[in-house]
């Protein structure tokens, strides 16, 4: 007579929560001297583009402004002193163009500033000097020559030396030598440049060789005009030496209006505009070549990377590497990504496939069925098969102690159904 075999004793799979759990200190985050090795590297690229691109905005090109431009903070600019003339109420304006500076020229209660008059062709100094209409304006040249005198302060003329060349003399503190009222107050000066041989009625002030540099100019019909034979007490580099500053405040800030006129460089006729240059204004010349180049060097690499020389050909790996070494470094890189759910998810998945053949359960598309699973497994142990299933498919571990617990409890669950 047979008999059935005795049912199996349950067995409970043994709690890990029922005694202590010796966690490992160090967290599965990821350390802070990790990260920092992670990323150093990155800091260093960006620390090295901020650098280039300081010192490519800092060194490269020179000024964008003309010498003397009221509106340049360079050495040579006269910011300051435009700034200073605003501080005394004096209202301070750029005339771009011929029109606008014969419109300032027929302007009463206006000072006009000409810091480059030869730059002006003599028809255009022909109409200027007929423009000039309002006799309480002054006309203030810097360093003409006697083919502007001739047409703006006539009878006033360039001194020359002995060799028949204009006579010219080095910058350097000078006495006023005059009655000159704003001579008189700012005392000595940085003066020299051209020298000049006033015309009868003229007040000519800081004389070097016997010749002024300074000259007040009145013609016939009282309209003044100022010669200076340089711009170096005008400059924001001297302004503040000697008694640059008194002077030029006097010589320019005798009317209640101030234009200062801004030659054209280019010699086209266009107002300057190096106030108003676009991006594009500053990339050199031939980028859209260089581009091109680039972009067909790039072509080329991507086909050269890109060529395929044959068939692939499948190689033995010259080294085997051990199932345990392959695991440990898996769950390495677990651990360094702080992915507990894909640790759990894969050794939940190595104990269904390693589970369902053992219980008969047969695999659709890789993987056993969910239900028919559990409910064999459940049948084998005499467990329910919602504790199965939570344990087999269940969610992600909360920390490294559960994860712990969990690898626990389907090694427990594997040894149970292969020995009940």
């Amino acid at each position: 007579m047979t008999t059935a075999p005795p049912a199996p004793a349950p067995v409970t799979v043994p709690q890990a929560a029922a005694e202590p759990v010796d966690v490992p200190k160090t967290s599965l985050a990821v350390p802070l001297r990790r990260r920092w090795r992670r990323a150093r590297w990155y800091l260093l690229a960006a620390a090295v583009l901020v650098l280039v691109g300081l010192l490519v905005g800092g060194l490269g090109g020179s000024s964008t402004w003309p010498p003397l431009d009221p509106r340049s903070p360079d050495p040579n600019g006269a910011r300051a002193l435009v700034r200073l003339l605003e501080r005394q109420g004096v209202t301070v304006r750029t005339a771009a163009g011929e029109a606008e500076l014969a419109a300032a020229l027929g302007a009463s209660d206006t000072t006009v500033v000409l810091p480059d008059p030869y730059l002006l062709d003599p028809d255009a100094l022909d109409r200027l000097a007929a423009a000039r209409r309002g006799d309480d304006s002054r006309l203030v040249l810097l360093a003409p020559d006697d083919a502007q005198l001739d047409a703006l302060a006539a009878g006033l003329h360039t001194a020359t030396a002995a060799d028949g060349l204009p006579d010219y003399a080095a910058d350097q503190s000078t006495a006023s030598a005059c009655d000159l009222p704003e001579a008189t107050r700012a005392g000595s000066a940085e003066l020299g440049g051209l020298l000049y041989l006033p015309a009868p009625g003229d007040t000519g002030c800081y004389p070097r060789h016997g010749r002024p540099t300074v000259v007040l100019h009145t013609d016939a019909a009282g309209r003044q005009t100022t010669v200076l034979g340089t711009d170096r007490p005008l400059t924001n580099e001297r302004l503040a030496k000697d008694g640059n500053a008194s002077l030029a405040l006097g010589l320019l800030g005798s009317r209640p209006h101030l234009v200062w006129y801004l030659p054209d460089y280019t010699g086209d006729g266009a107002p300057a505009a190096a106030d108003r240059r676009s991006l594009l204004d500053h990339v050199p010349d031939g980028w859209r070549w260089a581009t091109l180049q680039l972009a067909v060097a790039a072509a080329l690499a991507a086909v050269w990377r890109a060529r395929r020389l044959g068939p692939v050909v499948s190689e033995d790996l010259p080294v085997v590497v051990r199932a345990a070494e392959t695991t440990e470094g898996r769950a390495r890189l677990y651990r360094r990504a702080n992915a507990r759910g894909h640790a759990a998810d894969a050794l939940r998945r190595a104990a269904r496939h390693r589970l369902a053949p053992v219980l008969g359960v047969p695999a659709l598309a890789g993987e056993p069925d969910r239900a028919a699973l559990c409910a064999a497994a459940a049948g084998r142990l005499g467990r329910p098969s919602a504790d199965l299933d939570a344990l087999l498919y269940g969610g992600p571990p909360t920390d490294d102690a559960a994860l712990l617990r969990l690898s626990d409890d389907l090694d427990a669950l594997e040894r149970q159904v292969r020995q009940p």
